[in-house]
């Protein structure tokens, strides 16, 4: 059965964003190590951590992500802008960009197609549900978003990559969700990071035909 899914990294203090998120430092000041143990996996003893990343991706078959993810650009497109990713991103697959400003489709290397929604988060799902067929959804971020699926009860499945840091500012996760409820089906633990895996049982959860 096909779920929606959202994995991010996560500090002690529930950020996963720094303050100042900007074109040179796109996960804000103090964040950096939210994200360096995704750039270590070949190292001894972080097996563990690749395995996670490939299990969680393996059954993706579209992604959905904010504006502020896909660039920091605001308002009309600057349609030279085509990621952050280089000419070949590593989706592999159709991702929906959430946006108030129409852009038409962008087809990149590799397979990933960006198609611009400007009709809301689930219009986006709707569309990449259907792109996906019997695959999964991944809600890709950044926090905002997923906070928006969250709160709208359309998240299946939430997994928290916690780093043992505290960064004190910055763009916490579940702030304003308020009746959240998750119930813990995995934890995997590595010498840098805890991966916490949940089931998402919320209020206002909606089911999908």
């Amino acid at each position: 059965m096909t779920i929606v899914t959202a994995n991010l990294a996560i500090s002690l203090d529930g950020f996963t964003a720094g303050p100042g998120q900007n074109l040179d430092n796109p996960f804000g000041t103090g964040a950096a190590a939210l994200t360096a143990w995704m750039f270590e996996t070949d190292l001894p003893g972080r097996e563990r951590d690749k395995q996670v990343l490939a299990d969680i991706h393996a059954n993706t078959g579209a992604h959905i992500m904010g504006r502020n993810m896909f660039g920091p650009g605001r308002g009309a497109w600057d349609e030279s802008w085509t990621g952050w990713w280089g000419a070949e991103p590593p989706y592999h697959a159709p991702v929906f960009v959430l946006t108030h400003h129409e852009r038409a489709p962008l087809k990149m290397q590799g397979g990933t197609t960006f198609t611009f929604v400007t009709d809301g988060i689930e219009s986006a799902l709707e569309q990449a549900l259907a792109a996906a067929g019997e695959r999964d959804v991944e809600i890709a971020g950044g926090a905002a978003t997923v906070r928006q699926y969250l709160a709208a009860g359309l998240l299946d499945e939430l997994v928290l990559h916690l780093v043992p840091v505290t960064i004190g500012a910055g763009e916490r996760l579940l702030d304003g969700v308020n009746g959240l409820a998750m119930e813990p089906v995995e934890v995997i633990s590595s010498p840098t990071v805890t991966h916490l895996r949940y089931r998402v049982n919320h209020p206002t959860r909606r089911q999908r035909s």
